[in-house]
């Protein structure tokens, strides 16, 4: 571990971008680690400021790069005045909306803290208090929390903020839609005033206004992109539907080549729509807030890693999503608020990439969604559901499984069973899960896709199974099921069968 404060002796970090903005060599030289050369707007606008000391307020939509915007000034904080972590009091805190987002701000953070020194903790409800407190106890540099696990921690006396120099609120306007607002009051009143605080969010409205007012000194605002649709690649469209057509085109655009998006407005939703998409034979996780936290990050790990590449999620649940490479979002229940849109569509065409949005709309949602868009800033094209438009929307082969093969892949991991010596059996841990990602296949619009290939399931929900044999692509009109193949990807998206989905819903 390199100490505080020590730059690597790379050139490169002389004419770095970032250290030409006042970043510390050593932390830029972990961004050129991972190809981050040059800021995104959001961080070129921001990082002066916040780099000197500055309370600051930013706009950036979803992938603009606000993560690195907010933990660069933190962190460098934290090693210009280097001290010894004192037991429950953090140095920093960042507070994230969901479980999702904080474990994705934690990933971000711990290359960073390993090149300066520094320790960290993640703390959220939905796992055990005990790793967390002890952790606390020992002491650490930056605390990464949920509002609400963070106040029953607080309350327990596990941790203090009285010694928080820098306060971060990621994704504030989240917050604020999930009435975390009270919460996250009670937090910001027991964290010095004389410390620095950084909000950022990817709108700015009334109810972000109420903490800027009351906690931020003297703040500067950066807008770095338009606050209503979240890129000009983005490509928005509207598909009208009825109840019985509703299934069969979510069916159709979800087994097409590459990651795609569904969402829906409750748990149960959710849920339903992922068993009906495997009982048509096309692998889907379920991503809400009913799932225990092991089966959140399975599924989403399955996700990301391309091991199953459909995934159906809540608004709440979504807010953790971060792959850049999902080119289909799909409003299978359209949300009340525009912001909502904006914030599901921002899944898609991150990262530079292009992207494209389908929202599906019954005859009696028009006006709403009609109005919903206008909010936003957008104006979809609109179409009937027919072959040609859907093969343009999702293009590429659609793919069905059988029932079987659909379920093997998202079955739950089976318990090793070990014979005792007493004649009984006890059963053994779970089956480690697949780590290898598949290989990426096809295209959307000239846009990378991931591959199908194995993963496993948690319970409660749809996950990828390390169970599930990788199989040869089929021929024209014929199915392989159990047919082991020898190379890796050779997942869902590569088998080709004639089938189409089922009309029924």
């Amino acid at each position: 571990m390199r100490s505080p404060g020590k730059t690597l002796s790379k050139e490169s970090s002389l004419t770095s971008a970032f250290v030409r903005l006042g970043v510390p060599a050593s932390l830029s030289d972990v961004l050129a680690e991972r190809d981050i050369t040059a800021p995104t707007p959001i961080q070129a606008a921001t990082l002066p400021d916040s780099l000197a000391g500055r309370d600051v307020l930013g706009r950036g939509r979803t992938g603009s790069g606000k993560t690195y915007a907010f933990l660069l000034p933190t962190v460098a904080r934290l090693i210009a005045t280097p001290r010894k972590v004192r037991p429950k009091r953090p140095r920093a805190l960042v507070l994230a909306p969901t479980r999702e987002l904080a474990t994705q701000i934690e990933e971000a953070l711990k290359p960073l803290e390993a090149a300066v020194g520094l320790s960290s903790r993640t703390v959220f409800g939905g796992v055990g208090q005990g790793p967390q407190v002890q952790a606390l106890a020992r002491g650490v540099d930056v605390l990464v929390a949920c509002p609400g696990r963070l106040l029953d921690l607080m309350g327990q006396g596990a941790v203090s903020l009285d010694e928080v120099e820098v306060t971060v609120l990621d994704e504030a306007d989240h917050m604020a839609d999930m009435g975390f607002l009270p919460m996250v009051r009670k937090i910001l009143d027991r964290t010095p005033t004389t410390g620095q605080r950084l909000l950022f969010s990817a709108t700015l409205d009334n109810g972000i206004d109420v903490l800027v007012k009351r906690y931020l000194h003297d703040p500067v605002t950066h807008e770095a992109d338009s606050p209503q649709s979240p890129v000009s690649t983005m490509e928005h469209f509207v598909l009208r539907v009825d109840k019985d057509s509703r299934g069969r085109v979510l069916a159709d655009l979800a087994s097409a080549p590459g990651r795609t998006i569904l969402f829906t407005r409750t748990k149960h939703g959710a849920k339903k729509l992922a068993k009906q998409l495997v009982d048509r034979g096309i692998p889907a996780v379920d991503l809400h807030g009913n799932l225990s936290q092991n089966a959140r990050t399975r599924n989403l790990a399955a996700f990301e890693s391309g091991t199953v590449e459909t995934l159906v999620a809540t608004d709440i649940a979504a807010r953790g999503i971060h792959v850049d490479d999902v080119a289909l979002v799909v409003h299978a229940d359209p949300p009340v608020e525009h912001k909502a849109y904006l914030h599901r569509s921002g899944r898609t065409a991150r990262a530079g990439q292009s992207g494209t949005v389908v929202t599906l709309v019954t005859p009696d949602q028009r006006q709403e969604v009609r109005q919903m868009m206008r909010k936003a800033g957008i104006t979809p094209a609109v179409a009937e559901p027919e072959r040609s438009v859907l093969e343009t929307l999702a293009p590429g082969e659609r793919v069905v499984l059988s029932l079987d093969e659909a379920r093997a892949l998202v079955a739950p991991p089976q318990a090793q069973v070990t014979p005792q010596r007493n004649g009984s059996r006890s059963g053994g841990g779970r089956g480690q899960e697949s780590s290898g990602s598949a290989s990426r296949g096809g295209s959307r619009g000239g846009r990378s896709r991931g591959g199908r290939g194995r993963g496993e399931r948690s319970e409660g929900g749809h996950a990828a199974s390390p169970q599930a044999s990788q199989r040869q692509p089929s021929q024209p009109g014929q199915r392989q099921p159990g047919q082991q193949g020898q190379g890796q990807g050779q997942g869902r998206r590569r088998h080709r069968h004639a089938e189409r989905p089922s009309t029924t819903a």
